[in-house]
């Protein structure tokens, strides 16, 4: 039995904690935060109110980290060197060079570390990645990727704000589509960027040339709070248009034929998309990386690294 550690009891904790309450091979069994408030609603959990304490006191296999982002790296390292495996919240941090330095105390410690980038394990997502493997539609052309939001006024101390804190946009809404586009199409050969930027909003568009294609990329915290998040993708191949949208996941194959794919259409044509949680998805392959002794290789430091240096060039 994995014993599993958790830390920031904020936002994205709400998606983290339920799948890991739902494992058999996996016990939550201590929380740390700042707020004793934050870990009320969860009795039963060993509780702090710092890191360090957490990690005398217990025995952890697992650490997973859920802090504000700038925390990130000295919360990894911290834990790596007590030989301690841990997953963390994208980004890994808003510095190029902490990749190289927690990767460095994972692989001193003989642990496993792995960034948490959701989309990689989103079905939809890997159902684009697995089309473009297999050229089941012939080359890609183009894409277009779209996540649009609101600007979080819910964050403990208003750190979202703050771009020293959180990188704004680029590292909080934009690093999902783009480290997506890295793990899918590899390193782009170069970017045009715009970003218009104030105190209460910030929006930024990008295209991203791959040489053989390029992918416009647009995301944004709008200063309306009524402003809903949506997020979507469109993927134009030589013999489909796939789109991820109202509609849910859409193929507009060339000959005319509509497949909304994991629907009984779509099952039937072969398409199938499974009706799975992405971050469950993420924290189960982790958990299995942890227990087989090997790499958590689905996150690649490189890849890490291109996608900081990408979005620190904004």
């Amino acid at each position: 039995m994995l014993k599993v550690g958790l830390i920031g009891v904020g936002g994205i904790s709400g998606a983290h904690i339920p799948c890991w309450e739902q494992m058999e091979d996996a016990e939550l069994v201590a929380l740390c935060d700042i707020r004793p408030e934050q870990m009320k609603p969860y009795p039963g959990k060993r509780c702090y109110a710092s890191l360090t304490e957490m990690l005398d006191a217990e025995e952890l296999d697992i650490l997973d980290i859920c802090l504000p982002t700038y925390l990130h790296a000295d919360a990894a390292v911290q834990a790596l060197e007590k030989g301690v495996h841990v997953l963390c919240e994208k980004p890994i941090s808003l510095k190029t060079e902490d990749v190289a330095r927690i990767y460095a105390a994972a692989e001193r410690n003989h642990v496993t570390f792995m960034v948490a980038q959701v989309l990689r394990f989103w079905p939809e997502y890997e159902f684009v990645k697995q089309l473009y493997d297999t050229g089941k539609y012939g080359k890609l052309l183009s894409g277009t990727m779209t996540r649009l939001g609101n600007l979080p006024a819910w964050s403990w101390d208003n750190w979202m704000a703050d771009e020293k804190r959180s990188g704004l946009v680029p590292f909080d809404l934009h690093i999902h589509d783009l480290d997506f586009m890295v793990y899918a199409f590899g390193k782009p050969v170069d970017a045009a960027r715009c970003r218009t930027r104030r105190e209460d909003q910030d929006h930024l568009m990008a295209q991203y040339n791959f040489g053989d294609f390029t992918i416009h990329s647009e995301a944004a915290w709008y200063a309306p709070q009524s402003f809903n998040f949506n997020a979507g993708f469109r993927f134009q191949f030589e013999k489909a248009v796939v789109v991820s949208g109202h509609e849910g996941l859409v193929v507009y194959e060339k000959d005319g034929g509509k497949i909304h794919v994991g629907s009984p259409e779509g099952e039937s044509a072969g398409l199938d998309l499974p009706a799975t949680n992405a971050y469950a998805n993420e924290i189960r392959y982790f958990a299995d990386c942890v227990k087989q002794g090997i790499p958590a290789d689905k996150v690649k430091p490189c890849q890490l690294e291109t996608v900081l240096d990408l979005l620190n060039a904004f």
